[in-house]
């Protein structure tokens, strides 16, 4: 029997390429997002490929009654799981005082509660079989603090304890748990993305911002980290940190407050 991976937001972007590479590797895909009509674009990219037809089941990770359906829907499928991709996930920069308390909830339920709902639904399969992976794509914002991403860093800081904890007792039962760690990715996140500002024209400068950055050609690519999550299934690995962020911890780890400075500097715009 072929192995089975459930992807989290796999209508675009990482998700999406993450679904192509292991469709390839000879998975069986269950893949989900909000939207419907997106996945159904990514199914039928899949079969013109020669793929099989993947599992889809629309579903908002915030929701654990959603994602409850999600996982019964794919064990009665599949009848297995074996491997989780957390990735589901929401962009946010501004300053700090322009979030709302519904803001940080809808970053932190979608980036921290989303992956803490799929782990919930699907860690009593892996514990019954004693075997299962999971995977939290994270982000270089949960290891190194950024100035104007607050709610954002938050959120990734929660998956990486989340993650390292998991690793700490699901060891010993054969679950294997695996971080990665991207930069910044040329991918549509920004459609969703949270933006706040102290007017109008700082909220267009942050957008402008953040989409001029994401031109630079050493910006990564989903596909890249699509890699980074086969080679972390692969291999085993605990963590891997996907290009340019292995420079971004490196730099931090060396020069904390400098590293504090500049991205202040950088994304005040015009913040005082």
């Amino acid at each position: 029997m072929a192995p089975t991976v459930l992807i989290t937001g796999s209508s675009q972007g990482i998700g999406k390429a993450t679904a192509l590479l292991f469709a390839q590797k000879g998975y069986d895909l269950i893949l989900t997002a909000r939207q419907a009509d997106q996945l159904q674009t990514v199914a039928q990219e899949l079969q013109n490929l020669g793929h099989s037809a993947p599992l889809i089941v629309t579903c908002d990770v915030k929701d654990p009654s959603q994602v409850k359906t999600l996982v019964e829907k794919a064990l009665e499928y599949y009848g297995y799981i074996d491997v989780l991709v957390n990735n589901a996930g929401i962009y946010a920069s501004g300053p700090i005082e322009q979030f709302s308390l519904s803001d940080w909830h809808q970053v932190i339920d979608t980036n921290l509660w989303g992956y803490i709902h799929t782990i919930d639904a699907l860690l009593p399969h892996f514990l019954q079989r004693r075997s299962g992976t999971i995977v939290n794509v994270s982000s270089i914002g949960g290891k190194v603090p950024t100035a104007y991403l607050v709610p954002y860093c938050t959120s990734k800081f929660g998956v990486t304890g989340l993650t390292e904890s998991l690793q700490a007792e699901l060891k010993p039962k054969n679950i294997h748990v695996c971080g990665i760690y991207p930069n910044l990715i040329r991918s549509s996140f920004m459609d969703k993305a949270v933006f706040r500002g102290k007017d109008e024209e700082d909220l267009k400068n942050r957008r402008e911002q953040l989409d001029n950055v994401l031109k630079a050609p050493v910006v990564e690519k989903p596909e890249d980290v699509a890699n980074a999550i086969w080679d972390a299934v692969k291999n085993q690995k605990l963590e891997v940190m996907v290009g340019s962020a292995n420079i971004s911890q490196a730099f931090y780890r060396l020069f904390p407050g400098l590293i504090k400075w500049v991205s202040r500097q950088t994304l005040k715009n015009q913040d005082k």
